[in-house]
């Protein structure tokens, strides 16, 4: 009797695999695939391409997400939780576009989906990337060639194109929702429609537990890269000030992206500088770093939380750290239902006055935070 041997999995098993996840979680990441199929990226992307040349996906930044198609809408229409209030003026499809799919952004295209379904909208989904120095090109593209009726999108903010994208939305004559974005234009500053976390008051809820615990001397780790960090900044000094934290009892970092070389060291100086200024809590942006932070210090013979507390900001795995991490939990998948919401209320109301939604994150105290050691 001979054994079977592994195998490559044909390309009809691939496609099976592939919209099985898709029909399962609304989205697939080719990161993922690459494991589960034991192919490589190469093939998963051809895949993905030709998948939807076919009509039965669309691609996005890292993976591909689901289409509504009319197979998936009758099912749809035959569950009354699906049924989609109807309204003549919001149906068709909406443009969206996102930095990517690697990261935060899953949970907030999910809420968007299920929105849309809720209004008989189809979503058109298109990702960018935060190295991305334009996005009018891929806007322009999906009121052209999708022709939607309406744009929910996250531009990148701090680039020196950001004043001609708003620019372009404004002038658009689409309607359009940020998410996740703020922006005003003209010499009155008018306020661009938006839904946003409110990243501030998380910082500042963080800062408090950790001052409710006893820690006076309190460090802040910020992502380089993330448009967050500003307002995470914000909320940070804005609790420091409300505490009476002066400059002596708290210290600022800014972190690499974690996957150039100098990350390491940063991380590393990050806890020598705790140790050697009484640091005892720290707000780390985001889940990967914070965690590479702990991880770091207990290395070094630390406890997390015996010596050192740790919270992390967007808790997207910090339950999964060893100790489970307490961290910031934006409200993702309600800013997606948000900023769909508000966008149909502007298609069924051009006249309706501008609207900009803050919503509240939520801490999930879980292990990593504990008293401060005495």
């Amino acid at each position: 009797m001979t054994q079977d041997t592994a195998r490559a999995p044909l390309p009809a098993e691939r496609d099976a695999h592939l919209l099985g996840v898709l029909e399962r979680d609304g989205v697939v990441r080719v990161a993922d695939l690459t494991a589960e199929l034991g192919v490589t990226a190469v093939t998963v992307r051809r895949d993905i391409a030709r998948l939807e040349r076919e009509g039965r996906l669309a691609r996005v930044h890292g993976g591909a997400v689901a289409v509504r198609t009319e197979r998936t809408a009758d099912r749809r229409e035959d569950t009354p939780a699906e049924t989609p209030d109807a309204d003549p003026r919001t149906t068709g499809s909406i443009g969206v576009l996102v930095p990517s799919l690697d990261y935060y952004w899953p949970e907030v295209v999910r809420g968007m989906e299920a929105e849309a379904r809720r209004h008989g909208l189809r979503i058109v989904l298109r990702g960018s990337s935060y190295d991305t120095t334009d996005e009018r090109p891929a806007l322009r593209r999906l009121v052209e060639s999708e022709e939607v009726r309406g744009l929910v999108c996250a531009p990148r903010m701090d680039g020196r194109t950001a004043p001609d994208v708003v620019e372009w939305l404004a002038a658009s004559g689409v309607p359009h929702v940020l998410v996740e974005r703020e922006a005003a234009r003209g010499p009155h500053r008018a306020a661009l429609e938006s839904v946003v976390s409110d990243h501030a008051l998380g910082a500042l809820m963080a800062v408090h537990h950790l001052a409710d615990l006893g820690h006076r001397r309190v460090g802040l780790v910020l992502s380089r890269e993330s448009p967050t960090s500003r307002k995470i900044a914000a909320g940070w000094r804005a609790a420091c000030h409300e505490l009476g934290l002066t400059s002596a009892e708290h210290f600022e970092r800014l972190a690499p992206d974690r996957k150039r070389p100098e990350f390491a060291g940063v991380v590393d100086d990050v806890v020598s500088t705790a140790l050697g200024s009484g640091t005892t809590g720290l707000l780390v942006h985001s889940d990967p770093e914070a965690s590479a932070i702990a991880q770091r210090a207990m290395d070094r013979g630390l406890s997390v939380p015996g010596d050192l507390s740790v919270v992390a900001y967007d808790d997207e795995v910090a339950s999964l750290f060893s100790p489970a991490m307490t961290a910031v939990h934006p409200p993702r998948d309600a800013v997606g239902h948000a900023a769909v919401d508000l966008l149909v209320k502007r298609l069924a109301d051009p006249s309706r006055p501008v609207h900009r939604e803050a919503i509240s994150p939520r801490l999930m105290v879980r292990e990593s935070t504990g008293p401060v050691p005495r």
